[in-house]
């Protein structure tokens, strides 16, 4: 079926001399993966390689088989012109990072109109704002809502947080409760929108500590999810 949609790139593989194998969530069909035939050798070629960056926005024209195997792209240009975020290396970093989270955390092959406008609207506030130190842990965090796992704020001047079942508790029930900086931390962002995160200043060591905790999460809630081998990137982005 040809369909017209918009699109994130999620990843772009090599794949041989000069394909690219090309994942993309798109609004009309969900997650899709393509086959770029050429891409990577070809100067005149319809596909330029720079429109495959990651999370770039893109309009798609592509024959969609539905049945789980690659699709053919047949047209494909900038949906949204980025401003910064991939000339800006502190934000190319986060998007290095966050394009792997979202590989790794969202596998549907069906539409999420609500999923896709959450991340188009976040990524265009991260590209066109400058106070972003924090944006990764709120878009994580705010992300979990999309997948199923949003935190309970039930109860939530709780001390304690359950991260295998999402609910702030008074009490540990488990080895995976956490009683520490990270559940008040947690308490204040919920809740929170991007505007707001100029005001919530944190040390490096307070903002890598929530950030494996809510890779934790992650990784009790998404079967097959694990910490992206760029998290060491980010660590060191924001350490220097």
């Amino acid at each position: 079926m040809l369909i017209t949609t918009k699109g994130i790139v999620f990843s772009a593989l090599k794949y041989g001399e000069a394909d690219l194998i090309v994942k993309c969530f798109t609004l009309q069909s969900g997650l899709k993966t393509y086959l770029l035939r050429g891409v990577l050798k070809s100067k005149k070629g319809k596909f330029k390689a720079s429109l495959f960056q990651p999370l770039t926005q893109l309009e798609i024209v592509a024959n969609h088989k539905d049945k789980g195997t690659l699709e053919y792209m047949k047209e494909a240009r900038l949906g949204k012109v980025y401003q910064s975020l991939h000339t800006n290396v502190v934000k190319a970093s986060v998007v290095m990072f966050l394009s792997e989270v979202l590989k790794n955390a969202i596998k549907e092959e069906e539409a999420n109109p609500a999923l896709y406008n959450f991340l188009e609207t976040s990524l265009e506030w991260f590209d066109t704002h400058s106070s972003t130190v924090n944006f990764h842990l709120l878009f994580l965090l705010k992300l979990s809502r999309y997948l199923g796992f949003y935190p309970d704020d039930y109860q939530q001047d709780a001390p304690v947080f359950n991260l295998v079942d999402g609910t702030f508790q008074d009490v540990e029930t488990n080895p995976d409760c956490i009683n520490d900086e990270n559940v008040v931390l947690l308490q204040r962002l919920l809740g929170t929108d991007f505007d707001a995160l100029s005001a919530i200043k944190l040390n490096q060591t307070t903002r890598s500590g929530f950030l494996l905790m809510l890779l934790k999460y992650y990784e009790i809630h998404l079967q097959g999810f694990h910490k992206p081998k760029s998290l060491a990137v980010m660590n060191e982005i924001y350490n220097s």
